[in-house]
Formats: structure tokens, C-alpha cells, sequence
């Protein structure tokens, strides 16, 4: 499958999620949840949604464990928004990649203030 067919691909689902999360989905479970990456195989049949989740252990958990039950209709949702032969099977990975850069943040802060 072409290279640029894929990242215009990851680009949709990203972009798609996105949308379904913010205006589509009513869970009262789903937090301040933030769409930061879709990655999806050559083959187009899995795509890998990575999300950005803001509050405490709990409510990260919960929103987690939200988003893992309403992935039916927002695979279905992309399926047909898509326009693909097949629907990719999505799974939902927490992205830590701002807490880390959050934490080397405060590191660097106290060092500058200790010197």
C-alpha cells in the first residue's frame, strides 16, 4: 500500500475520532480526552488511536475503559466515513508523552531555581 495513502489515512481516523469524541459520543464517563496521533498498518486493517488524558488515575482509568466499550461505533462511524472496503479494528492507547514532557519540565525548573 503506498506511503502516502497510509498517513492521509492515519490523518482521517485521527481527525474523524476527534470529531466523534467532542460531538458524537454522550458518556458521562469520557473526561477531557484529547485525540494526539492514529497509527494503522499497511494492510488497513488496524489502527492504533493514541489519546492524551487529563485528570486523576481513576478518572484516566474510566475514560479508558469508555472509550474500549464505544469502540464498535466509532469503528463502524469510520468504516463509513471512510469509505473503505473494510473497517480497521481501533484500539485505544493512553499517550504518556506529556506527562513525561510535563515531568522534564519541573525537573528542569528546579534546577534552574537551585542555581
Amino acid at each position: 500500500m503506498g506511503e502516502l495513502r497510509v498517513r492521509k489515512i492515519q490523518e482521517f481516523i485521527k481527525q474523524e475520532v476527534s470529531k466523534m469524541l467532542l460531538n458524537e459520543l454522550k458518556d458521562p464517563r469520557i473526561g477531557f480526552v484529547t485525540v494526539t496521533d492514529a497509527r494503522i498498518t499497511g494492510d488497513l486493517r488496524d489502527a492504533t488511536v493514541y489519546v492524551s488524558l487529563f485528570g486523576s488515575d481513576e478518572a484516566k482509568q474510566e475514560t479508558l475503559k469508555a472509550l474500549k466499550r464505544a469502540t464498535g461505533y466509532i469503528r463502524t462511524e469510520v468504516g463509513k466515513r471512510l469509505g473503505i472496503r473494510y473497517s480497521p479494528t481501533i484500539v485505544f492507547k493512553e499517550d504518556t508523552s506529556l506527562d513525561y514532557g510535563m515531568k522534564i519540565d519541573k525537573i528542569l525548573r528546579d534546577i534552574e531555581k537551585k542555581d
